[in-house]
């Protein structure tokens, strides 16, 4: 006898999951309108539970304050790390040197298929005529891929970077999973402070001016008075990789 569940049961289910993530992410968002980060991380960790919980960071130019955040509440949270086979070398050492500073033991390196690099980006220079889809498969996908094992993940973005994130929740549902922002009330100033008062090292690149880093041939520099944000893709009408954007499975 088959006992293969028919495919609209499944989605039933599926969908019946989701609605659950919502309400729940909705009854978070609630409740931790105006905690601390900290508080955040800590509720996080509460609902989900640390081993179904991922930290995704890039360890960027704002990326230290949130690791510190995460390593004070359990430094044992896992972190995910997309090395996309184009990061600056400054950003591979910073993450080495932010992993044995703030004594994170599980930080987890994850790249995109090879296979998909050979097919798509043979050359390396999809970043130049279709940068949707080189961060499609060098960000996206492995993305995806890294969080299915989890039910729940933290990311830096905050509201004041402006764009599509100027309204974001401090928690939401993102597919079947809960997608905490605990930085999303944070101003740059308060930002600032944190580094100083936890005397954080600044990544690499910030005293060469740029503010907001990624992969090498889309990231620039940016002038006085621009966005932060505003070295990425510039020119190309693109504000985010997609990770953001897209619903993770």
């Amino acid at each position: 006898m088959s006992t293969a569940v028919p495919a609209f049961l499944s989605q039933a289910s599926a969908d019946v999951s989701s609605a659950l993530v919502v309400a729940e992410a909705a009854e978070l968002d609630r409740a931790l309108a105006n905690a601390s980060p900290t508080e955040i991380i800590a509720a996080a960790v509460k609902a989900v539970g640390r081993d179904k919980l991922a930290v995704v960071s890039s360890f960027g130019t704002e990326s230290a304050a949130l690791l510190k955040l995460a390593a004070d509440v359990d430094p044992a949270i896992p972190v995910v790390f997309l090395d996309t086979g184009w990061l600056f070398e400054e950003t591979l050492a910073y993450r080495d040197t932010l992993i044995k500073l703030l004594g994170l033991s599980d930080v987890r390196t994850i790249h995109p298929l090879s296979d998909a690099l050979a097919r798509e980006d043979s050359d390396r220079d999809l970043w130049f005529s279709n940068p949707d889809q080189c961060c499609y498969i060098r960000k996206v996908e492995p993305l995806a891929r890294a969080l299915s094992s989890f039910d729940g993940w933290i990311n830096g973005r905050k509201r004041f970077q402006g764009g599509d994130r100027a309204s974001i929740p401090v928690v939401e549902a993102d597919g079947a999973r809960l997608k905490f922002n605990p930085l999303a009330n944070a101003t740059l100033d308060e930002l600032k402070a944190l580094y100083a008062t936890m005397n954080l090292p600044p990544h690499p690149l910030v005293a060469s001016g740029f503010t907001s880093i990624g992969c090498m041939p889309c990231t620039s520099r940016t002038l006085p008075g621009e966005d932060a944000r505003a070295g990425r893709w510039r020119d190309r009408g693109k504000t985010e990789c997609g990770i953001h954007v897209t619903k993770t499975p």
